[in-house]
């Protein structure tokens, strides 16, 4: 895998909106639904190009999923996006039901996941998605750990029928893969480097956070570390996901948030904040010195 070689940042919001304009300019077809979070979202630029496919609905959650479903079953590709805090949290039902079950083709793409929404609070910072999005039947789940994985994920999920849930953080973020890199795969993973000491498996921005973790481990205790990318929540990569756990004989050691709320922070508290809920490369690093010690009692 061909890894970016600068420390660049980039907006993962903005890939997509770009890369909404070149389905848009390929396929009439491809539409946008918004609920008030078209320019955060920056689905504004697709509606800038084609005004008459971006529908904005307002603060309407529920109407977006049911709006979208309508558009779905009249032939077009719908991708609709706001907040991650207001898509799946208050209108499960119709994602469940409207567009699930019927295996409708929408693509549900939300921002402002996780603790990095800092300054919003808890109400806001959506860590519960994933979870609830994995669980339904035809739903597939993708996070994208940087702007070009949006770019390369956006043009496959729109040639792919069927609903998905597609999870960009609202910061901007280290550039992890290569601009010319395009080897991205639904129901695979990316091995961003290789080791035999230890795998460290990652998603979203915690992708950076474990590349900065292998190399602490390789640097100050000579460890040697496998990196995996694993964009693709559902379908999961089998050959390297949770169900190694059950077809051999190693130790798999889960990090993320517990059962608990997060809380606000100022933007350039953000760091502190993950480092209390215990989401920094140090704390990676002590994870998988403290996995390797169990494993060696």
């Amino acid at each position: 895998m061909q890894l970016s070689s600068e420390r660049k940042l980039a907006d993962m919001r903005s890939a997509y909106g770009d890369a909404l304009i070149e389905l848009g300019l390929n396929d009439q077809n491809v539409v946008c639904v918004g609920a008030d979070t078209t320019d955060s979202l920056k689905t504004k630029k697709f509606g800038d190009k084609f005004p008459t496919r971006l529908y904005n609905v307002g603060i309407a959650e529920a109407n977006l999923v049911s709006i979208a479903a309508g558009l779905s079953i009249a032939g077009k590709v719908v991708f609709a996006s706001t907040y991650a805090a207001f898509l799946p949290g208050r209108c499960l039902d119709q994602i469940r039901n409207t567009i699930c079950y019927p295996f409708l083709n929408v693509k549900l793409v939300v921002s402002h996941a996780g603790l990095t929404v800092g300054p919003d609070g808890a109400s806001h910072q959506q860590i519960e998605d994933i979870s609830i999005m994995r669980t339904i039947p035809n739903m597939r789940v993708l996070v994208p750990c940087d702007a070009i994985t949006v770019k390369h994920l956006i043009p496959l999920i729109a040639k792919t029928p069927g609903p998905f849930y597609m999870r960009l953080a609202r910061p901007s973020s280290n550039l992890v893969y290569d601009e010319h890199v395009n080897s991205f795969e639904i129901g695979k993973a990316s091995v961003l480097q290789d080791g035999s000491d230890a795998t460290i498996i990652a998603c979203g921005l915690m992708v950076t956070e474990a590349l900065k973790a292998a190399e602490i481990l390789q640097r100050d205790y000579s460890l040697c570390c496998r990196v995996i990318d694993m964009y693709s929540i559902k379908p999961i990569d089998a050959q390297i996901s949770e169900v190694t756990s059950e077809n051999y004989p190693v130790l798999v050691k889960r990090m993320g948030i517990s059962d608990i709320f997060g809380e606000s922070a100022r933007d350039e508290e953000i760091e502190e904040l993950l480092d209390k809920y215990g989401l920094t490369s140090n704390q990676i690093v002590e994870v998988v010195l403290e996995t390797r010690r169990k494993t060696k009692k």
